[in-house]
């Protein structure tokens, strides 16, 4: 019948366009997967077909409803209706398959939730898509205008031959085709209809990741950012409450005496000193371990951090919480772990009365402060650092006549020239302080200064190692500058990044790419290369231990000079987690089974189940999202 083969040319025509864009994936990224089998790898275009044909099934309902339904009478002026609805998710296909292949080059995975949050900051956007991206965005709009001349000119589907079907044998036909599309769209026989997960049909992420259909990534995802925070954890799987605090408890090697305030405990100073010290914390955007020499990376982009990482604290096996910057705020400022979902700084109930190392040193007299060279509205940290206790938020706005400025704030340079003067007015008002400082040149599109480093050879200016290396010149400029001020031998310094510059790799979650860098400053403190595994809250605790002060507080990590301290990580990526205790690490996601790992040269080796380490992971995402719930974490 004329009906359905325009309908089947239509679900043809799409397929294919899918199909061309995840071909030219599977080729570019082949490389990546060589360690699967041939035949394996080939499976990511049948396990895509059945993803791509859930998102055409949707697309092709409105259609199926109007060629149906609708008389004879109303056919040519129904037909301009449905070629635009079609032609609208044609140009949308096309510009969604164009735009998949400059964010996994960025990103390493298909379009997700970054993918429409960006949204929310237009105008660094379209400057950063402009600066960055600006032959991608052209040839995807060349692509769509001469795929409507096509459609238009050529008509390979016309939809007045499916009003050639008489009328009465289209409405016999409605049910069945919406039943098909039904079956399409659920894709699954089951109980459960297919969703995300049903991608992941390899041991190799990368793999996975090309089988998935960008559309129904960037749909689902936005479906479970915008789900109940309740609801979205039960698709991890279910622990009895209870339990879940038991197993956490023992995990992170913390007693629970306050159910009101668990694992708020008073950790007594291991360097206790009549008079404490300030507490400055330099959060790093996107420095990788892979840029700094003690922790596995190149000798020379980070000469700074080297040098004051070998005469004082430095952490050389470090994992980020996430791989996102509001993930290493919460983490470094908070001492809090990766929460299902959205990160605690966008959160509706963690914008007041959550604790922060501000709210945790007010009671002693500590003035506070957030640093930032670009705009703190980004990712909501104005409101959510203002309401957790910090007394003022110093953002780009601020900045008078800086130096540099570029898409994303001022320079780094103009961010500790600015906080040092903070910093001096704190010392000359003989207050206390506590300070939170977060760069930000090392972003896409790595806007730098001329006159301040020498540019890598054979790199374009702006590129990540050039970004990293003036990151690492401001870095010495604020010592440089604090070191001549009197606050210096009061204060401990922080420097450490909040992830992973991109996270990469090809297994199920690239551990590896977590691996970050981090350096604690203060005089009288013996050099220390801690080579044990640590978390971002770990070296906060470390950080507040140094202060000299017996503190009361929920922080989910430990000094690391306390005996006996645990060795556990928890790393979010995208919306799977990994708990790794020692070298063993549980993998867990949502509608999808736990898997165990052994990490071994920085790769993930498939074992056995350990049922227990899966089953701690789960508690302690369970009890991290009762904690922000419930508004425990004070």
């Amino acid at each position: 019948m004329h009906l359905i083969k325009e309908l089947l040319k239509t679900y043809t025509l799409l397929l294919l366009t899918l199909l061309l864009g995840r071909f030219l994936l599977y080729m570019i990224y082949f490389e990546r997967f060589q360690d699967i089998s041939f035949s394996e790898s080939l499976l990511t275009f049948i396990y895509g077909a059945r993803m791509d044909s859930m998102v055409i099934s949707i697309v092709l309902v409105v259609p199926t409803l109007f060629l149906t339904l609708t008389p004879l009478s109303f056919a040519k002026n129904m037909t301009k209706i449905i070629h635009g609805y079609l032609l609208f998710w044609f140009l949308l296909f096309i510009f969604i398959e164009n735009a998949t292949f400059p964010f996994f080059e960025q990103y390493d995975v298909r379009p997700n939730y970054l993918f429409f949050q960006y949204l929310e900051y237009p105008k660094e956007i379209l400057l950063l898509l402009w600066k960055d991206y600006a032959y991608e965005l052209g040839f995807a709009f060349i692509m769509m205008g001469l795929f409507t001349r096509w459609f238009l000119k050529l008509k390979f589907l016309d939809m007045t031959n499916a009003f050639k079907t008489p009328y009465f044998y289209r409405l016999i036909l409605l049910i069945p085709l919406l039943l098909v599309l039904f079956i399409g769209i659920r894709s699954s026989f089951g109980h459960r209809p297919a969703n995300i997960s049903d991608a992941l049909y390899s041991a190799n992420r990368v793999l996975n990741d090309i089988t998935k259909n960008s559309l129904y990534s960037i749909g689902y995802a936005y479906y479970s950012h915008q789900k109940n925070d309740t609801d979205a954890i039960k698709a991890y799987g279910k622990i009895n409450r209870d339990k879940a605090y038991v197993l956490t408890s023992e995990l992170l090697g913390i007693d629970i005496d306050d159910q009101k305030q668990p694992f708020s405990r008073l950790e007594p100073t291991h360097f206790k000193r009549a008079t404490p010290k300030n507490l400055v914390i330099f959060i790093q955007e996107s420095m990788g371990a892979q840029f700094v020499q003690f922790s596995g990376g190149e000798a020379h982009l980070t000469p700074n951090m080297n040098r004051l990482g070998k005469t004082h604290i430095a952490f050389t096996n470090l994992y980020a919480n996430g791989t996102r910057s509001i993930r290493g705020l919460a983490a470094l400022s908070s001492g809090f772990l990766p929460i299902v979902g959205e990160g605690v700084l966008k959160r509706t109930k963690s914008q007041n009365d959550f604790f922060t190392v501000a709210s945790l040193l007010k009671p002693y007299g500590y003035k506070s402060s957030f640093i930032y060279g670009g705009e703190a509205r980004f990712d909501n940290m104005r409101s959510w650092y203002l309401g957790n206790g910090f007394d003022e938020v110093i953002e780009e706005k601020d900045f008078k006549n800086p130096s540099f400025r570029s898409t994303w704030g001022v320079s780094d340079e103009d961010l500790v020239i600015k906080a040092n003067e903070k910093f001096k007015t704190y010392a000359q008002n003989n207050e206390k302080f506590v300070s939170v400082m977060f760069s930000q040149s090392n972003h896409a599109p790595f806007e730098l200064p001329e006159g301040k480093i020498d540019f890598e050879p054979n790199k374009p200016k702006q590129s990540v190692k050039n970004a990293i290396k003036y990151a690492d010149y401001a870095i010495g400029k604020f010592f440089e500058l604090a070191q001549k001020e009197s606050y210096y031998k009061d204060t401990v310094f922080v420097v450490v990044a909040d992830h992973n510059v991109r996270v990469y790799g090809d297994d199920l979650v690239p551990v590896s790419m977590f691996k970050i860098p981090a350096i604690i400053v203060t005089e009288g403190i013996t050099p220390l290369m801690y080579h044990q595994l640590a978390s971002q809250p770990d070296v906060l605790a470390t950080a507040l231990d140094l202060l000299g002060l017996d503190l009361t507080y929920p922080i989910l990590g430990h000094t690391i000079f306390k005996p006996n301290k645990p060795h556990v990580n928890l790393m979010n990526f995208n919306d799977i987690f990994a708990l790794r205790e020692e070298n063993e690490i549980a993998v867990i996601g949502p509608e999808m089974k736990p898997q165990t790992f052994e990490y071994h040269n920085a790769k993930l080796i498939p074992k056995a189940s350990n049922t227990l380490l899966e089953e701690k992971a789960l508690s302690l995402i369970t009890v991290l999202q009762d904690l922000y719930e419930k508004r425990l974490y004070r």
